[in-house]
């Protein structure tokens, strides 16, 4: 083969991976002069008509489809190799052209510099994703959450097609309804039954996407440990990926900060534990000696007397109401630890009823260590589920499809409810109507 032949040859490869440029809606095709001594490529910009990752974060599986619905996969042009007319095939950009995902064990140093010997100024975990801001020979300069420019060698990131073919792997898809009630159903029909209904805005983890119809993940079954899920119409959701972002060293900082504050506000809560103990002992003794003593005045006509002790009762009353709202508070000092099937750790992991059972456990109570065990005999009496009735401190009980109850959630005032959601929400804070209530329960008379 002789070189014309063999640089022609070599060019028409590289045409054939390369992108096309997209300008004002037009295609402009590379080419190549096959009547120069050599055959040189026209040059074109290399950036193209790129949807970056600030468009690509919300309804990303939609917005893809319709990016390569307007443009099509790929697009054919013409060249000769030796006088022979051949077909070159060029590919459109990638939609994350500007995404770059970490693809590493668990994660890269960010340096304020492109090379090893600058400070790291921030990480990026493993499936995190940063928007690339340009290239500095083997280095990728990015800006990621609240680190707004930093330096990662470009081995350890995926970007552009590989971050497309990847970012299923890395990120989760999350569902968001759209309506202002949504059913959730047992199957992909609407002939099959309604046991859920959702209100709008409220966002679930996507177990399965099919073509009309969305499987969500509800929460995770106290009983079992596994995905509680259901079935709803995908044109009532929106559908994007859940990105998550690099780390600055204050944020790093913090975080352990704060994980250090809840690990010491659990441990002081356990120290001041037996005294409380003795506290709520000495008020019942003082409470049934009120109560026996206010009988006897009022047995012998001693009004005033009568009258004091019953003082004394509603003072006990508000002290009720204050360690209602303590136990609601204490539990939001775990919000962001971990969910554990089994667990009853407040900061190492613990499932939904091992996370009220040890939050009660720190104020001297004893429930029931699953959930459809503690919607039976938890505290002292049912209450409504409305808001009217509700108070801090309660429990609130849900059910499975079933109608066997599957998780338990402590209610903090305000229509809203702390719990250990499931194994990718952790312990979070959500709408106390995320699922329909079943039953609720006081503990703290």
């Amino acid at each position: 083969m002789n070189y014309i032949k063999m640089i022609t040859v070599m060019l028409a490869g590289i045409m054939a991976i390369s992108p096309m440029e997209y300008t004002k809606g037009e295609r402009l095709l590379q080419t190549v002069d096959t009547t120069a001594e050599e055959a040189v490529p026209t040059e074109t910009s290399s950036m193209g008509n790129i949807v970056n990752s600030d468009t690509a974060i919300g309804g990303i599986s939609l917005l893809i489809n319709d990016y390569y619905n307007s443009i099509g996969d790929e697009e054919s042009g013409d060249i000769y190799v030796d006088g022979v007319k051949m077909k070159a095939v060029h590919r459109v950009p990638s939609p994350y052209e500007n995404l770059a995902i970490a693809n590493v064990k668990t994660y890269v140093n960010i340096r304020s510099g492109p090379s090893t010997e600058y400070e790291a100024i921030g990480k990026l975990y493993k499936g995190c994703v940063a928007n690339v801001l340009g290239y500095e020979g083997d280095w990728v300069k990015i800006q990621s959450g609240n680190l707004e420019e930093g330096y990662i060698r470009g081995d350890y990131l995926l970007i552009g097609w590989d971050a497309e073919e990847k970012i299923e792997e890395h990120c989760d898809k999350v569902a968001t309804v759209n309506c202002s009630v949504l059913n959730v159903r047992t199957g992909m029909s609407t002939s099959d039954s309604i046991y859920e209904q959702i209100p709008r805005g409220e966002s679930y983890y996507v177990a399965e996407e099919y073509e009309e119809w969305v499987k969500i993940i509800l929460g995770q079954d106290d009983n079992t440990g596994k995905d509680h899920t259901g079935y709803v119409y995908k044109q009532y959701v929106d559908l994007s990926y859940e990105f998550k972002y690099a780390i600055t060293k204050e944020e790093e900082a913090a975080q352990k900060a704060a994980e250090e504050a809840a690990r010491k506000a659990e441990q002081e809560r356990l120290r001041k534990l037996a005294e409380e103990e003795a506290a709520r002992k000495a008020a019942a003794e003082a409470k049934k000696k009120a109560e026996e003593e206010a009988k006897k005045a009022a047995e012998k006509a001693e009004a005033e007397e009568a009258k004091k002790l019953l003082e004394q009762q509603a003072a006990l009353a508000t002290e009720s109401a204050k360690l209602r709202q303590e136990v609601a508070s204490y539990a939001l000092n775990f919000v962001g630890n971990p969910y554990k099937w089994g667990g009853t750790s407040l900061t190492k992991g613990a499932d939904c009823s091992g996370f009220v059972q040890s939050i009660y456990k720190q104020f001297g109570y004893t429930l029931p260590r699953v959930s459809k065990d503690q919607a039976k005999s938890a505290g002292y009496c049912n209450v409504k589920t409305d808001l009217e009735h509700l108070l801090p401190g309660d429990l609130i009980f849900y059910t499975d499809k079933k109608g066997v109850v599957d998780h338990v959630a402590l209610y903090i005032g305000d229509g809203k409810i702390v719990h250990a959601a499931s194994k990718k929400s952790g312990i979070k804070i959500s709408s106390y109507k995320t699922r329909t209530p079943y039953k609720a329960r006081r503990v703290i008379e």
